[in-house]
């Protein structure tokens, strides 16, 4: 990478950060004992955190690092409906009425999130500019307008495909054949939104702790005790919210969800002019290859933040932000000379079966292999998990005991990544 290509304030943490630094929540005493303990302080854990606390339990919040430092304040910001497998591909490993469930369930977090920003007032520039999803080859403009025409009924989402010949209004770009516009699926600042999300909880009364890594979690015939680096807390319950982050504290989770880096950059400021013609709707973008590109423009459009998976194995962001400039300016050539301002990473988590899972392991909440689509779904399943631990009725979800496949062979690091990031490569480049 020649130094050409950076900013010269070039930074490698995440472009949210410059408008939303990560909270100084300071040292906090360590209590005793609470009524339920979460581990992890992104989405997932502060969600869960807000629902139990408001219910009138005792509850403390952990985490390793600062509140958020996670993928919560490292994603791209954008909501779809979540749900990766088919309709067909999920009836025929659950049945019909399960695969109509979970793919409601998708829905769900879209409508979830909208309500859940507007009801608490959180300032974070949540819009819904609707999504277009490019096709990389003819082959798969035409897959996505037989899905969209033959959408499973009740399930129906609003959609319409784009035709090449008309794609400059969607995208100033060539290298795409077409695709669809998912009209309702929406965007918004990730480090806005976390910080309004720890704002409530701990105006609902909860402790966070930072900088406190629980190391051990022991059942008693009470409850259980955390082991942390800052001393031993008691509690009836837990619930674990660590996704990409799930490490040898609970092996049973660190062997059914894959941590994979996902790798973003932010370009300096660009001319208006040049982003209108580039992007000329606020939408959020991805397309159609099996190592996928999500990009979109900056809330306030003054320039464009572009990710994806850029190697086989795991490396830093400085080296990742060259790739991702190269695969811009394939798509954009007219970014050639913009430089770069900032390149960060953070870890998501998939499943083996491409589906989040939340429930209950030897007494455990969880929730958790968001599959790269966490900004909605992490809220949405640690609220249903915060439901689950008050034992209320609305808690359930169609993702509760459902098989957590894991790999005879996988112990938590993913040796196959290599590969199978070399192999979906060679696929992208067929006609397929």
């Amino acid at each position: 990478m020649t130094s050409t290509l950076l900013a010269p304030d070039f930074k490698s943490t995440p472009f949210w950060w410059e408008r939303t630094p990560r909270p100084a929540l300071g040292a906090p005493e360590l209590p005793r004992a609470v009524d339920v303990a979460i581990v992890g302080a992104g989405y997932t854990g502060l969600c869960a955190a807000l629902q139990v606390a408001r219910g009138g339990r005792d509850t403390l919040v952990l985490d390793a690092e600062d509140a958020g430092y996670g993928c919560s304040s490292r994603n791209g910001g954008q909501i779809s409906t979540s749900i990766k497998p088919t309709f067909a591909e999920l009836a025929r490993q659950h049945g019909a009425e399960k695969a109509f469930s979970i793919i409601q369930e998708g829905h769900n977090t879209l409508a979830w999130i909208t309500q859940f920003v507007a009801e608490e007032r959180i300032d974070c520039d949540f819009t819904v500019p609707g999504r277009f999803h490019a096709a990389h080859n003819a082959r798969q403009y035409e897959r996505m307008a037989r899905a969209i025409a033959a959408q499973p009924r009740g399930l129906e989402v609003a959609a319409h495909m784009v035709p090449r010949q008309e794609q400059h209004k969607e995208l100033g770009t060539d290298a795409y054949f077409g695709g669809a516009v998912f009209e309702q699926h929406a965007s918004l600042d990730p480090g806005r939104f976390h910080q309004g999300l720890l704002e409530r909880v701990l105006h609902a009364g909860t402790a966070i702790v930072p900088h406190c890594a629980v190391t051990r979690i022991e059942r008693s015939s009470s409850g259980f005790t955390l082991s942390t680096t800052r001393g031993t807390v008691k509690a009836r319950d837990v619930v674990v919210a660590t996704n990409g982050y799930t490490g040898e504290l609970t092996p049973w989770l660190r062997r059914r969800v894959i941590p994979i880096g996902s790798y973003i950059i932010a370009t300096e400021t660009l001319p208006p002019a040049l982003m209108e013609r580039l992007m000329p709707t606020q939408r959020i973008l991805s397309d159609s290859r099996r190592v996928v590109y999500y990009y979109r423009p900056s809330p306030d459009r003054t320039r464009i933040l572009f990710g994806g998976r850029v190697t086989s194995g795991e490396t830093s962001p400085q080296i990742s932000a060259a790739l991702l400039h190269r695969s811009l300016t394939h798509i954009f050539p007219e970014l050639a000379d913009i430089r770069i301002s900032h390149s960060w990473m953070g870890f998501v988590a998939y499943t083996f079966d491409t589906l989040a899972h939340a429930g209950q392991h030897e007494g455990i909440y969880y929730a958790m292999g968001y599959c790269g689509s966490g900004v909605s779904m992490a809220g949405y399943l640690g609220t249903r998990i915060g439901q689950q631990v008050l034992g209320l009725a609305e808690g359930r979800t169609a993702f509760d005991n459902l098989p957590f496949p894991t790999h005879p062979l996988y112990g938590g690091r993913p040796w196959f990544l290599p590969a199978a990031v070399a192999w979906y490569r060679l696929l992208d480049r067929l006609p397929l």
